[in-house]
């Protein structure tokens, strides 16, 4: 389907090639206006020629103002809000022509009109209308009505067109549209059947036949929006609460909604934006404002913690993490987000055990977390731990292939792999190259009672001591095996 803004686009591209081309004539004093109405009326036309839409809007409230009762210049203003996309305003002037003229029958306005009819036609497919009388401002006003969803106003504009004497083409299309709206009359009523019994999928179903047409029912968007919601997909309801706020005036509710759903879902910057457009509609909202003062306080405590974070200021930025928290215990994603700093801070700070016990935390629940992924790498390199942290880094670099942090921390941590390998037995004991075997024997026996695995309560810690206790007695088995040489 062709959006109302690309058809916008398109037409008013098309409108001053296309008007320049008709040269376009009109008998000002067929209507009976005056010599004012007729300058803004021919200044509105040469601006309208001149893709200059907003001007040419200008010209045409003028001459309005100066007639009120001069349909030509309704009818022109109502080409120029379609091709801007505004088809509220396009359907008062469209009711105004229908009021004002029962007839279109005049030979210089039959060819205006007759263009601005086929330009519509031919560059918005939202209205299609065919001849020269007031029928074809009702079909054009019937088919806007019907993509706002008003089914009873529409269909009144479409039984008046086939009341009217029709052409063969007018009667096919009112009759058209009159069967497309009683079977989206029937639609709607199958989707609020399914929404009261709680089948959201079927509901949502409905919905998405009956929105194909009626693009800009604001109420029918709302609806499909709780059903995504109920479905448990906030993004899609998104959406739909958008383009409610904009098809619906002064729409706080929906601002509220979408500024909630970002919340939940963690956002909440955006949620800031949303809250604070549903205030600038209303000062004195309630539920938006109560939501303002808990998204600006958690904003606050978030980017101060940021801010504690450029400056290396780690400890500072733990503590406001924590009292992230504290301000919102009950949305989960900000508790993980705060260990996922935390997580961060600790690992900068050199902090490892504390680190890598937060950040598994955080990827228990998220286990393709890059940003745990790599702190706890880093974690794992202090703590000599490098086989885990390029385990943790070949994960991160699966999930975010194009990340140089990630590229260059896998090599480092292949290199101190490699390095450790080539280990240095008399370091790991402690020992001097010219030590004896008794001394070997002593400061193996020593550290060997330090680092036994059953001394440590926690996984990390007992994984840790695993590797150190392997160490202290392969150096040990070298250092005393007479055959290596290694001790007199």
């Amino acid at each position: 389907m062709v959006s109302p803004g690309a058809s916008a686009g398109r037409l008013g591209s098309a409108l001053p090639f296309l008007l320049v081309l008709f040269d376009l004539q009109y008998q000002g004093a067929e209507c009976g206006i005056n010599a004012e109405v007729e300058k803004q009326l021919e200044m509105g036309k040469k601006l309208l020629a001149a893709g200059q839409l907003a001007d040419a809007l200008s010209h045409f409230h003028a001459a309005i103002e100066g007639d009120s009762d001069n349909y030509i210049a309704y009818y022109r203003r109502a080409t120029v809000y379609l091709a801007m996309g505004k088809s509220k305003a396009a359907i008062r002037d469209l009711s105004k022509v229908v009021e004002l003229k029962q007839d279109f029958t005049s030979v210089s306005s039959y060819h205006e009109l007759q263009l601005l009819i086929k330009t519509v036609a031919a560059f918005c497919p939202l209205v299609l209308v065919q001849n020269n009388t007031i029928k074809e401002a009702r079909l054009q006003r019937g088919h806007l009505l019907l993509k706002q969803g008003k089914f009873d106003e529409a269909e009144d504009d479409f039984k008046n067109v086939l009341k009217s004497n029709p052409s063969n083409n007018e009667e096919k299309e009112a009759q058209t549209q009159l069967t497309k709206s009683d079977e989206l009359q029937r639609l709607h009523s199958q989707a609020l059947s399914a929404y009261q019994q709680e089948d959201y999928e079927a509901a949502i179903s409905l919905l998405d036949e009956i929105l194909a047409v009626c693009v800009w029912d604001a109420e029918l968007r709302e609806l499909r929006a709780e059903c995504y919601i109920k479905e448990g997909e906030p993004s899609k309801a998104i959406s739909d609460l958008k383009a409610a706020a904009k098809l619906k005036n002064d729409n706080t509710e929906a601002f509220y909604k979408i500024s909630k759903i970002y919340y939940q879902l963690g956002d909440h910057e955006l949620s800031l934006s949303e809250v604070r457009e549903c205030l600038k509609l209303d000062q004195d909202h309630k539920q938006c404002f109560s939501l303002y003062k808990q998204v600006k306080k958690l904003n606050k405590q978030i980017e101060s913690a940021e801010e504690f974070i450029r400056e290396g200021r780690y400890e500072d930025a733990v503590s406001k993490y924590e009292s992230v928290m504290k301000t919102e215990p009950e949305v989960p994603i900000y508790a993980t987000r705060a260990k996922e700093r935390i997580c961060h801070c600790l690992s900068k700070n050199q902090q490892a055990t504390e680190a890598i016990k937060l950040c598994t935390e955080v990827l228990q629940l998220e286990p393709t977390n890059v940003n745990a992924l790599k702190d706890r790498a880093e974690a794992y390199l202090l703590e000599d731990l490098y086989e885990e942290a390029i385990k943790d880094y070949e994960t991160a670099q699966a999930n975010s292939e194009n990340d140089q942090q990630i590229r260059e921390g896998l090599e480092r941590a292949q290199r101190m792999l490699k390095q450790s390998q080539k280990r240095d037995y008399y370091k790991i004991l402690g020992v001097k190259r010219n030590a004896r075997k008794q001394e070997i024997i002593k400061a193996y026996r020593k550290l060997a009672s330090q680092w036994h695995p059953d001394n440590f309560q926690s996984e990390e810690e007992k994984k840790k001591a695993e590797k150190k206790f392997i160490d202290i007695a392969a150096a040990k088995e070298v250092l005393t095996d007479p055959g290596n040489n290694a001790v007199t």
